[in-house]
């Protein structure tokens, strides 16, 4: 299998990566696509009021990427927008929970990799 060669990131752009959250992607997915191409205040704002799990990891990871913007890159805060956010699946914890007659049920505890890029417009 051959090595894919990462992503090169453009001056106008910024992102902030989150591993191994141990939130499901599928959960995570539901918040990321309402903030999907808003300006960064806007996506802090419906972020906060969003009364989902991912919501209070997401807000964090947005502000990184901000700062990333603002501090590595020079950027100005009001003229960003989310350009992309996505939520793939990461590794499964697998566990094992005792079930009627002796047999065991197995519980998979789901992680995620978030990516957030923030560009400038």
């Amino acid at each position: 299998m051959p090595e894919e060669k990462p992503e090169e990131v453009t001056k106008s752009e910024a992102r902030a990566i989150l591993r191994y959250a141990r939130i499901s992607s599928r959960k995570v997915k539901i918040v990321a696509d309402l903030i999907r191409g808003k300006k960064t205040d806007e996506a802090l704002a419906i972020i906060k009021f969003t009364p989902k799990a991912s919501s209070e990891i997401l807000e964090k990871l947005l502000k990184s990427a901000i700062a990333n913007a603002e501090n590595n890159h020079g950027m100005n805060r009001g003229n960003l927008i989310v350009s992309e956010i996505y939520a793939n699946q990461g590794p499964t914890l697998k566990r094992i929970r005792p079930a009627a007659k002796g047999s065991a049920v197995r519980i998979r505890k789901r992680t995620s990799h978030i990516t957030i890029v923030v560009k400038e417009v």
